[in-house]
């Protein structure tokens, strides 16, 4: 293994025991990569440690050319197959209709309804004859995100969902990306951290919110799309 601090390398370590984990114990669980910095992180160790653990990613229409860019050079880089979900035309074609192809900057309610047509019902069909499923999420992420365990039971897509990164620093996946020279975003090189659709997505500025560059008209408590938000009883 390159050189590392200790700190990384115990949990590099720990994220490959959790790997072996799922693959034990989950007959069928996959990644959801967005080819953010963190999932590239996920693919690397997945394609290393755990290949049976399959891949797929959302795709909504309205990605930036990098984040394309970066999905053909994970393409060539790991020579493995992502599964990719588009959303529905014949919703997004009312939507845009009905409301206007930006409608999303009007209120967090058009927004949450573009969401929802282009990411959160492609992932109920992706996650629909899954037993679990993984993301990149850390804690240090957002305010929405404080509390984010390793493992959880998903009451909303009705599986278990893992994210081994949880305990993760920027500064661990930007190392680990660094010495493994694995692709990534090159969206981060201009002052983004946190990576979207093209119209939801800005570069942020010294002392600014790690996702304030997502949906920067909003509140930081209301900064989900709805893949990440746990179901409320009344």
């Amino acid at each position: 293994m390159p050189k590392i601090s200790e700190k990384l390398a115990a949990k590099i370590d720990a994220v490959k025991e959790i790997l072996a984990d799922i693959t034990f114990e989950y007959e069928s669980a996959t990644l959801a990569s967005s080819y953010g910095a963190e999932d590239m992180v996920l693919m690397d160790l997945i394609c290393k440690f755990a290949p049976e653990i399959e891949i797929f990613t959302l795709d909504t229409g309205r990605l930036p050319k990098e984040t394309y860019d970066v999905m053909q050079q994970a393409k060539a880089h790991y020579n493995r197959e992502v599964k990719v979900f588009f959303p529905d035309a014949a919703s997004v074609e009312a939507y845009v209709t009905e409301k206007g192809p930006n409608a999303f900057y009007d209120s967090v309610e058009l927004r949450k309804q573009c969401c929802n047509i282009r990411k959160v019902v492609p992932l109920k069909r992706a996650l629909a004859d899954k037993k679990a499923w993984l993301t990149g999420m850390r804690r240090s992420q957002a305010v929405t995100r404080a509390e984010l365990p390793i493992s959880e039971w998903d009451s909303t897509f009705g599986l278990q969902k893992f994210s081994p990164l949880s305990d993760w620093s920027n500064s661990d996946v930007k190392t680990y990306i660094k010495v493994f020279d694995v692709p990534y975003n090159k969206l981060y090189d201009e002052g983004v951290v946190s990576i979207g659709c093209a119209p939801c997505t800005r570069a942020i500025t010294a002392g600014e919110d790690i996702r304030a560059g997502r949906w920067w008209w909003e509140n930081l408590e209301s900064k989900e799309c709805g893949l990440h938000v746990k179901e409320t009883k009344i």
